[in-house]
């Protein structure tokens, strides 16, 4: 495990729970080393969740021939160098999101992964709870028919302040050298995943972003200096099944801490998901009869309905940790032939694809073509 902030945290606990909820697999995580740069840190980390040992400098976990599988939760400009140099060792690799802070990393990221053909997924969480993988099933059914319409946002409004800094432990989101963008590779590449497993590729955009405070003081230098990332986007696009696409990301709405939610109108039926209520589905049947025809709530906790069969009984709730425990699953259950653990690098570089091409779009205040191959 590289890097031990709040997605390291998370992502432990998705391989300490593996084997209390999915026994029968044949292979099981075990936590070796964890690393991260200051060694008072990363020493109570490794005893709190429980690993062998631990490392300050990264290098040293890849040079380890006692780790199979390296996780990569540090800020976005060390995951190219990390994710290469891994491959390279010939190490798995699971990697946060979004895969890298530019296209051209990515790019040269897929190139030698691909190359060194090591298994590898990227942690596009919201995937994996039950009512958006349910979402999949339904769309992918048909019973939506033709999709008309795709719409998403993701709102936030913790960076309001003008008194925050760039850089740093908590606040390196702020700083463009080390995030590559602000909304759209942060909240909005969430989003783009998420559709285009749902509906396809998109095909083009067009992209509007602000920046709404210009300067901040920059943690290294105290200085204040200009800000290189976007406070909030909005864009439309055209998905390759000739749908619309309408999407929303800021970290400037007043009141909401994650509201990230998207609806998906087709010819025969509707559905729409809420992160606040990430339990539930809503669907719509235009088919239904008329007199009780309306949008109905589904509540994602039977056993037949996806990954519920491994919690609690039918009608509790589970949470976002859950999420992530099932991709740890579902690249665990890889690993015994089935194929890929979807997202991989490859997805993740389609989806760096549309953010770069929303950020384009949005400076050049012009259509752009995102050149998916989904």
């Amino acid at each position: 495990m590289i890097g031990t902030g709040l997605m390291g945290r998370i992502h432990t606990n998705g391989y300490k729970r593996l084997g209390d909820f999915f026994p029968e697999y044949e292979y099981r995580p075990v936590l070796q080393v964890a690393c991260s740069r200051r060694e008072e840190k990363i020493k109570a980390f490794a005893e709190q969740w429980g690993y062998a040992s631990y490392e300050t400098d990264w290098k040293k976990v890849i040079e380890r021939d006692d780790v199979d599988a390296v996780d990569i939760c540090t800020p976005n400009d060390t995951h190219a160098e990390i994710a290469i140099a891994a491959a390279k060792a010939g190490k798995m690799i699971l990697c946060e999101k979004p895969l890298a802070r530019t296209l051209e990393e990515a790019e040269e990221m897929v190139k030698v992964i691909e190359g060194a053909g090591v298994r590898n997924t990227v942690w596009y969480n919201y995937r994996r709870v039950p009512a958006v993988t349910l979402a999949k099933q339904l769309v992918d059914s048909g019973k939506l028919g033709k999709i008309f319409h795709y719409r998403a946002n993701f709102l936030q409004d913790w960076t309001i302040s003008p008194d925050l800094p760039q850089g740093g432990d908590a606040l390196w989101r702020l700083d463009a050298d080390a995030a590559g963008s602000g909304v759209t590779g942060d909240l909005l590449a969430h989003c783009i995943d998420t559709a285009m497993w749902l509906n396809g590729g998109i095909k083009d955009v067009s992209a509007m972003a602000e920046t709404f405070i210009k300067e901040r003081v920059h943690q290294s230098s105290g200085e204040k200096k200009k800000v290189g990332i976007d406070d909030a986007c909005t864009f439309h696009c055209h998905f390759d099944n000739g749908s619309l696409g309408l999407f929303e990301a800021t970290r400037y709405a007043r009141g909401h801490k994650a509201l990230y939610t998207f609806e998906i109108n087709g010819e025969h039926a509707s559905i729409r998901w809420d992160l606040h209520d990430l339990n539930r589905l809503e669907y719509f049947d235009h088919r239904d009869e008329s007199v009780v025809r309306g949008w109905r709530s589904i509540h994602v906790t039977d056993a037949d309905q996806p990954y519920m069969d491994r919690w609690w009984i039918p009608g509790t709730s589970i949470g976002y940790e859950h999420s992530f425990i099932h991709q740890v699953a579902d690249f665990f259950k890889s690993l015994e032939g089935d194929g890929p653990c979807a997202p991989t690098f490859k997805d993740a570089y389609e989806t760096q694809k549309v953010c770069q091409a929303v950020l384009d779009s949005a400076a050049s205040r012009s259509w752009k073509d995102t050149g998916v191959d989904w």
